[in-house]
């Protein structure tokens, strides 16, 4: 690429990311994401992480030096000139400003409307739009309500660890066993989230599924944008002046080997 290529995308390029699950036991994610943050540094005009940077988040308090290494990461990405935005997944809705500060970045609300190249796009997770599964979504509000945060953040760290060790051997079990069309997102849930916040395009996450899919709303065309998820390769989604491109990152072979596949996620 050119310096006046670089010059171009630096002035328009926006990056869209998910469900990437980091963990110290997954060294083949952390190493590519390093090296697509490295070759974006400098080039990009922002970056949006929507939720599930990690595989499991129990509080600012333990991010410990796997997490201290990840947000120095971001951090110097960020220092390269582009603005960084996290958004809580159903993984780490508990990463709280102490890390976001430490990664340079801003916490977004979920959903949140986007003016992205003179188009408003609705961006979110993704998790809440499951609705078929009820169990998945009682726990969500359950989760989700601050006094219940509260009082999991003042829970001693081991105890926290144990606790959340059995939550992710759960929703392991519970994934498994649930058919595919429960855990995608609701059409109807889309449709109506489309309507209530004026938009025509909705870009998430979270169902590992990643895909453009057109929509119908009132007679007008949508469009409804999945990321996908990193365990066997990355997935990207780069929005400039030209539009928007969803892309694979291809890992090595190599690079994978000895890894374990992580299990999708509900």
């Amino acid at each position: 690429m050119t310096q006046a290529d670089d010059a171009r995308v630096a002035a328009v390029s926006w990056l869209f990311i998910s469900d990437l699950h980091l963990s110290p036991d997954r060294p083949d994610i952390t190493g590519q994401l390093e090296g697509f943050l490295e070759d974006w540094r400098g080039r990009a005009q922002r970056l949006y992480i929507l939720g599930d940077l990690f595989e499991v988040w129990l509080g600012d308090d333990m991010a410990g030096e796997f997490g201290a290494h990840i947000a120095a990461t971001l951090r110097r990405f960020q220092a390269g000139g582009s603005a960084v935005a996290l958004m809580h997944g159903n993984r780490d809705f508990l990463i709280g400003e102490r890390f976001a500060r430490a990664c340079g970045a801003t916490l977004l609300e979920d959903p949140q409307v986007l003016e992205i190249h003179g188009r408003r796009v609705l961006i979110s997770h993704g998790d809440q739009l499951c609705t078929d599964d009820l169990a998945y979504q009682r726990m969500r509000r359950l989760f989700r309500r601050r006094g219940v945060q509260r009082g999991f953040l003042a829970l001693p760290r081991r105890l926290r660890a144990r606790i959340g060790g059995w939550l992710r051997a759960r929703s392991h079990i519970d994934t498994r066993d649930k058919p595919p069309e429960i855990t995608d997102v609701n059409e109807q849930a889309v449709t109506a989230t489309l309507r209530a916040h004026g938009v025509d395009c909705l870009l998430h996450g979270h169902t590992h599924r990643p895909a453009v899919h057109a929509l119908d709303i009132d007679g007008r065309a949508a469009e409804r944008i999945v990321l996908g998820d990193w365990y066997t390769q990355g997935s990207v989604l780069e929005w400039d002046a030209d539009g928007y491109r969803l892309q694979r990152l291809v890992r090595s072979q190599a690079s994978r080997s000895g890894s374990e596949t992580g299990d999708p996620v509900s």
